[in-house]
């Protein structure tokens, strides 16, 4: 920890990155936010961004402080904003209430924002630190991070897979490898992304829903659903499929279809992998994608080196050579191999969950 910081500090900052995790379902394409305002050692405010439109977590924490907040250190996950969206600016608002200090986890890269919010308390007066526990909140908004320093959505690649890694029987059969518990975590890692994507042979196989259905004490009419991204170079797509059942959700990238234009669905042009996220991105406002698809389209976006973080979920059991395999790359060296880091491993009943992230490091 930054000397600057004391464990006081930090503790009050982990508190107001608890209180953004509360809006991770529900505030896309929204950052997720908490603020937490102290005065002589004890909390005064709290606050945390619920939804896109609704007052942003600064906004809350100061009202619940009231005139209390004058003299007072605010906690804030990401850098104030300085700018008028759907909301006013949170820094004028801070600076309204006469704050003291400001310590910011993160800043926002933002090019509305982008230091702008830090400069306008700096010239009120106010002391602003920046960098406290900075890591950890990052980690609740990578995809709004990434897309505004690099024009990228943050991509997830999920697959389900036996020890042999195969992902189907040769005959396309896969329900189920896995078990109750790891098809639920499933629906967690949909509900925080702005999509999901997959393939037109696994729509056509599988005729996926991809929306999420249920989440452990969660009301699930809180939670923004995700739009689904079918990836149809060829017009495929069957007017029947149920993820069609809600149209204004649904992008396909498709040969332009009139019929499907009739039904209120979004279409792209074909177009190379990394052009497309980069659209969906700037003109959708999609900035975490969860890539659910079979081997072939699992393999592109490794392949093209598209993939941020891999979810794999493996079922204690073995399919054999014949059965569909995970990865479709034909390697011949160990130089071309893909290696992952490690960054968790959690038990779901009898599967077990990994996720990984692309590394070029040694063996």
């Amino acid at each position: 920890m930054n000397q600057k910081f004391t464990q006081q500090d930090q503790r009050f900052m982990l508190d107001a990155i608890e209180l953004a995790k509360k809006g991770i379902y529900s505030t896309k394409p929204n950052p997720n936010v908490g603020c937490v305002i102290v005065k002589d050692g004890q909390v005064i405010g709290t606050g945390f961004h619920p939804r896109a439109g609704q007052p942003h977590a600064e906004v809350f924490a100061l009202q619940m402080a009231g005139e209390h907040a004058e003299g007072a250190t605010a906690y804030v996950t990401l850098e104030p904003c300085a700018h008028y969206g759907k909301t006013p600016p949170c820094a004028h608002a801070l600076v309204r209430a006469k704050v003291e200090k400001v310590i910011v986890a993160n800043s926002d890269p933002n090019p509305l924002v982008g230091g702008k919010g830090v400069a306008l308390l700096e010239a009120a007066g106010i002391v602003v630190e920046t960098g406290l526990c900075a890591e950890q909140a990052s980690v609740l908004n990578q995809g709004f991070l990434k897309k505004m320093a690099t024009g990228q959505p943050y991509v997830r690649l999920k697959v389900a897979s036996s020890l042999d890694g195969r992902t189907a029987m040769a005959s396309g059969e896969s329900k189920w490898i896995t078990g109750p518990n790891a098809r639920q975590d499933v629906q967690h890692f949909r509900a925080i992304s702005g999509a999901v994507m997959t393939g037109i042979a696994t729509v056509l196989a599988d005729d996926c829903q991809l929306n999420v259905r249920q989440l452990p004490n969660i009301d699930i009419t809180t939670v923004v659903q995700p739009k689904r991204i079918i990836l149809d170079r060829q017009g495929r797509l069957p007017l029947t499929a149920k993820i069609l059942q809600q149209p204004d959700q649904v992008i396909v990238m498709t040969p332009e279809r009139e019929d499907l234009k009739q039904l209120g669905v979004t279409q792209l042009p074909v177009q190379p992998l990394d052009t497309l996220l980069t659209t969906l991105a700037a003109d959708h406002h999609i900035y975490d994608i969860l890539v659910e698809a079979g081997a072939t389209l699992a393999t592109a976006f490794l392949q093209a080196g598209l993939v941020d973080e891999m979810i794999h979920y493996i079922a204690p059991t073995l399919l054999g050579q014949l059965a569909r395999p995970m990865f479709q790359a034909d390697f011949s060296t160990l130089a071309q191999q893909h290696r992952f880091q490690l960054l968790e491993s959690v038990q779901l009943g009898h599967d077990l969950r990994l996720r990984l992230v692309p590394t070029n490091g040694d063996l």
